[in-house]
């Protein structure tokens, strides 16, 4: 854990310093500087949307409930092959939910946990 910590912190010395250019974060940047564009105000989910949303969920697991268990069982193989698992996520999005396949690559491959 500490190795990560360390590379991370000289990845970004090296981009802020400009050793390491970056289209669109240390280099390229437009006149008025980075190209973020701010919201003016937080942008809240009605209770309508929220219930719409829970139920587009529960329906999904409903219907796709028998196909389920396969698909996190060949993403799950595919993560402890250590083989490219992008392709199989994707495939895995048509049938579970974003929590189901976190669960599912939590049981094969941890959780990361920083030092405090």
């Amino acid at each position: 854990r500490n190795k990560i910590q360390e590379e991370s912190m000289y990845y970004e010395s090296l981009k802020l310093s400009g050793k390491l250019p970056i289209i669109g974060v240390n280099t390229f940047l437009g006149k008025d500087g980075s190209p973020t564009i701010l919201p003016k105000e937080v942008i809240r989910a009605t209770e309508e949307e929220k219930e719409r949303q829970i139920q587009t969920r529960l329906s999904l697991q409903k219907t796709q409930a028998a196909k389920t268990p396969e698909m996190l069982s060949r993403l799950q193989r595919k993560a402890v092959e250590n083989k490219n698992t992008f392709d199989e996520l994707m495939e895995t999005t048509k049938y579970c939910t974003l929590g189901q396949i976190t669960n599912a690559l939590y049981e094969v491959g941890g959780q990361y946990r920083r030092n405090m």
